[in-house]
């Protein structure tokens, strides 16, 4: 699946609820889906900075895509690093390099989070994008 054809999906799904309560609720349930990252990389250089909220994030590359695993300390943290996963994951570098995130716009997320969650979720966003980058740049 590309990464436009998740982020509808995500759309769709968001659509669904008409209150912000609910939509958290959902970004709290969808945290349960995230790919918990290995303990040994839940150290200070997994940490991303300009996040409030502790977020741990490894990516490794598998045959050419990129594969994410996070954590974070908090539910909503977790369910936002887990929608920027399910995006990217399994993509390739030059994929998530080159994609727009329209999905965040779409749902109304970025206008409903504090300035701090708004200034983590850029710092989540850039980091995933230096970890493609660095990969792209390994290829020969």
């Amino acid at each position: 699946m590309s990464i436009n054809e998740i982020q509808d999906e995500i759309i769709e799904e968001f659509s669904l609820f008409d209150d912000w309560m609910d939509k958290y609720q959902y970004l709290i349930d969808l945290s349960k889906n995230l790919p918990i990252i290995d303990e040994k990389y839940k150290q200070e250089n997994y940490l991303i900075k300009g996040c409030q909220s502790q977020v741990w994030l490894f990516a490794e590359e598998k045959d050419g895509k990129v594969f994410f695993t996070a954590d974070s300390d908090a539910i909503i943290t977790k369910g936002i690093i887990s929608l920027l996963i399910r995006v990217m994951s399994g993509q390739t570098p030059q994929d998530i390099l080159d994609c727009d995130l329209h999905f965040i716009e779409a749902i109304g997320l970025k206008e409903n989070l504090s300035p701090t969650r708004s200034n983590g979720l850029l710092s989540m966003i850039k980091q995933m994008k230096i970890y493609a980058l660095a990969f792209k740049t390994q290829e020969k």
